[in-house]
């Protein structure tokens, strides 16, 4: 039955999952923006921080030191990644980074599932913010509200390092004319790796906070990775404003629709991102892209 509460809840799990999206979409913009590859295995590396940070938890007992494990266990895989295989399919067509990127995702899930088993496990929440937290109009689960805070200062930091720093300055040069900063004494190969690891962190630390939210299991990037792409398809490839739209307007599409009928909610998402492709074809946000 709907009622004002059941809407306002609803609303709220919308803006969380929306703010998780928006937040696992900004390191997937952020790698296809300034290396120009289209990443397959971001829902894995998703899916692997959550296991990282799982073991680590399990270890210490300590939820902070699961969110760190999580965070920087996926950044520097992502690192070697790119230093062993992705720096190799830069300037390779769009259909070998996917097949590439593909395989590695299939592995990551394979190399998961035979270390941890197909059984689910879960994450729980940290004492501080475990339990329900009284708005007045509504009560409402106190972590769920906290991923909002945390997803939103994580972005906030993206946004800076991204597009107030030296770093995000070189890289977008860098973009535009690789050999000219090259020839300025600035290392872009370096950058370039820096970059594909911080998307790389941003996904790992999505996926140890959506851990309380939503049992790990080693499938569980595939469907948040058709989620992301369709974010960044919303929102605009390769944008990082766009991202966080997109994720918004997703998690709520998705969050609002399950409220009258499930079984709909993803179709709903599917017809906006139709919609948007038709009247503009480069997203919300999005420019045109490179050629």
């Amino acid at each position: 039955m709907l009622s004002w509460a059941n809407f306002g809840s609803q609303l709220f799990n919308g803006l969380a999952l929306g703010a998780l999206l928006a937040l696992i979409a900004s390191g997937l913009t952020i790698i296809y923006g300034t290396l120009g590859v289209l990443n397959l295995a971001h829902g894995a590396m998703f899916m692997l921080g959550g296991y990282a940070g799982y073991a680590a938890y399990q270890a210490s007992g300590s939820f902070v030191v699961g969110v760190a494990a999580g965070t920087l266990a996926v950044g520097a895989l992502g690192i070697v990644l790119e230093r062993v295989i992705i720096r190799h399919f830069y300037h390779r067509p769009h259909e070998d980074q996917l097949l590439v990127t593909f395989g590695l995702a299939i592995v990551f899930v394979e190399a998961v599932r035979w270390g941890f088993s197909s059984d689910t496990k879960t994450v729980q929440a940290p004492q501080l913010l475990s339990g329900i937290t009284d708005l007045g109009f509504m009560s409402y689960p106190t972590y769920r509200l906290a991923v909002v805070g945390i997803c939103a200062v994580a972005l906030l930091l993206l946004f800076f390092v991204l597009y107030r720093t030296r770093l995000g300055l070189i890289v977008r040069a860098g973009i535009e004319d690789a050999e000219m900063v090259d020839s300025l004494g600035i290392n872009v190969d370096r950058i370039f790796m820096t970059v594909f690891g911080i998307g790389a962190m941003a996904a790992g630390f999505a996926g140890f906070i959506n851990s309380p939210i939503v049992s790990l299991a080693p499938d569980v990037g595939e469907q948040i990775l058709v989620q992301t792409f369709v974010v960044v398809v919303i929102g605009g490839v390769g944008s990082f404003p766009g991202a966080v739209l997109g994720g918004l307007i997703a998690g709520e599409i998705i969050s609002l629709t399950s409220m009258v009928n499930p079984g709909y909610a993803y179709v709903m998402l599917f017809a906006a991102m139709v919609l948007v492709l038709m009247l503009r074809p480069h997203g919300l946000l999005g420019t045109k892209g490179r050629e």
